[in-house]
């Protein structure tokens, strides 16, 4: 038995809902168009993932763990069930997470916490980086809930 509480399948189905929009897409701007349009801040899909997210921190299934002030985890592996997409979810206060190197391209979904928060630049909604793109992710103005989509779970952390 794990120590830590299953994800539970409405999480998964949830997520499922915007994996099967987005599969096969490129992840480019104008994938970031769709997601915000298809859904968007305060938008029913968006609420209840926003409430998911806080329930799983609360309960202990998401960001199970911490290092340098950044609560993370992976509650869900890249399979078929999310169309080959991992998910993996941080909590984050007015700092930067370690630079990585998205290797097949990441789509953020910003929670903000504060009203103020933005990650990398934006406010709640979409975000989507193309593949080889890296950067130091960075959460600006208070905290945030960051929900990432990895094809295929590919993410290259840099050696420092």
């Amino acid at each position: 038995m794990s120590k830590h509480p299953q994800t539970p399948q409405n999480f998964v189905k949830h997520i499922a809902i915007v994996t099967s929009a987005i599969a096969g897409k490129p992840l480019e701007d104008s994938l970031e168009a769709e997601l915000n349009s298809q859904f968007p801040v305060g938008g029913d899909w968006f609420t209840v993932a926003t409430s998911l997210c806080h329930q799983g921190i609360t309960e202990g299934w998401l960001c199970e763990r911490e290092a340098g002030g950044i609560k993370y985890g992976r509650p869900v592996h890249a399979g078929d069930e999310t169309h080959r997409f991992s998910v993996d979810v941080v909590e984050m206060e007015s700092l930067a997470g370690p630079h990585h190197t998205h290797t097949n391209g990441e789509i953020d979904l910003i929670m903000p916490i504060d009203e103020t928060a933005e990650f990398d630049g934006k406010g709640a909604g979409w975000m989507v980086y193309p593949p080889k793109t890296s950067h130091s992710p960075t959460v600006s103005g208070g905290k945030a809930i960051i929900l990432y989509l990895l094809p295929e779970g590919a993410i290259d952390f840099t050696v420092q």
